[in-house]
C-alpha cells in the first residue's frame, strides 16, 4: 500500500460505485439526501485521505489516499435512466460494493518476520438494503481476486440524522464476516512461517466466520449545490478466530479509522 499502484487501482475500482447509497460502504460518499439536477449525468468526483491499520491486526496506522466516485443519475440510449439518484427515504436498495487490500509484507512490522508476502486484492460484489425514513440496514458480499480467492462480507444499520438543510449525518453499528480462505490468507499462520528464522509467531488455523464488531460514523455538508465537505471515523474490534490469531495477539484486536475528502458535482446532458 506503499506504492503508486495503490492509487492507480483504487481509481479504477472507485468508478463502479454507482448509485452507491452513504453509509453503505467503507469509503466516503456524498449525503443522499441532496436534491440530484435534472441531467443525463449526474456524478460526484472528489479525493480523500484516509488513515487505517497497515494490514488487519497492525498497531499502526497508515495514511492513504481516497479517491471518491458517486453516480447520482446515468442515461443509457434505449434503456433510460439506469441509476436514479432521486432520493427514496423508504424502499428496497441496491448497489455495488467493492474492497481494496493492500500489499502486505514480512517488513510492514517486526511481528511479521518469516511471513510470506501477501499481494494486494481487489474485493467485487453486491449489497442491497432498506431504508425506513431515518433508519436504514444492509448486507453486503464481495469476492476476492489476486491477493485472496475467498468471500467477504459486512451486515451494517445506521441512524440517520439532518440537523441542517445541507447536512447529514449517520452512525450504526458494523459485523464483517469472511470465509476460511480469506481468513487463513490473513489471520493464520502455517507451520514453515512459525519455524522461520526470527519469527515470534506461533502455528495457527483460521477458520470461516465472523471476524468484526464494529461501529461506524460519516458526516458530510454541502458547502454549495456543487461541492460538499465529508468526514468519517470507525472502529472495529476483531472477534473469534481472528482475535485468537498471533498476528492480531501481536499487534492489536482495536481497529481505529479516520477519513476526510472533498467531492464536486457534474452534472451534464450528452443525448437529445
Amino acid at each position: 500500500m506503499r506504492n503508486f499502484k495503490l492509487l492507480t487501482v483504487l481509481a479504477s475500482v472507485a468508478t463502479l460505485a454507482i448509485a452507491a447509497p452513504a453509509g453503505a460502504q467503507d469509503g466516503l460518499a456524498p449525503p443522499d439526501d441532496l436534491p440530484v439536477p435534472q441531467r443525463q449525468y449526474v456524478i460526484d468526483l472528489g479525493v480523500g485521505a484516509l488513515a487505517k491499520p497497515r494490514y488487519e491486526g497492525a498497531d499502526r496506522l497508515l495514511v492513504m489516499p481516497m479517491p471518491i466516485v458517486s453516480v447520482g443519475r446515468f442515461y443509457l440510449p434505449g434503456f433510460g435512466q439506469v441509476a436514479d439518484g432521486e432520493t427514496k427515504k423508504r424502499g428496497v436498495f441496491f448497489f455495488p460494493s467493492f474492497n481494496f487490500v493492500g500489499e502486505r509484507k514480512a517488513s510492514d512490522s517486526a511481528s511479521l518476520t518469516g511471513t510470506r508476502t501477501v499481494d494486494w486484492a481487489l474485493e467485487l460484489g453486491l449489497g442491497a438494503g432498506f431504508r425506513y425514513d431515518w433508519f436504514r440496514a444492509f448486507v453486503e458480499l464481495r469476492q476476492g481476486i489476486n491477493g485472496h480467492s475467498g468471500q467477504v462480507g459486512q451486515i451494517g444499520a445506521d441512524v440517520i440524522f439532518n440537523p441542517m438543510e445541507r447536512l447529514q449525518l449517520s452512525i450504526g453499528p458494523r459485523a464483517d464476516f469472511a470465509s476460511g480462505d480469506y481468513m487463513s490468507t490473513y489471520f493464520g499462520v502455517t507451520a514453515a512461517e512459525a519455524a522461520a528464522p526470527g519469527s515470534t509467531l506461533t502455528a495457527y488455523n483460521a477458520d470461516g466466520g465472523f471476524k468484526s464488531l464494529g461501529i461506524l460514523g460519516r458526516a458530510s455538508y454541502a458547502v454549495t449545490d456543487t461541492t460538499a465537505l465529508h468526514l468519517q471515523a470507525g472502529w472495529d474490534r476483531f472477534i473469534g478466530d481472528a482475535k485468537n490469531s498471533p498476528i492480531v495477539r501481536d499487534g492489536n484486536e482495536n481497529q481505529f479509522s479516520i477519513g476526510a475528502g472533498v467531492t464536486y458535482r457534474f452534472a451534464f446532458d450528452l443525448f437529445d
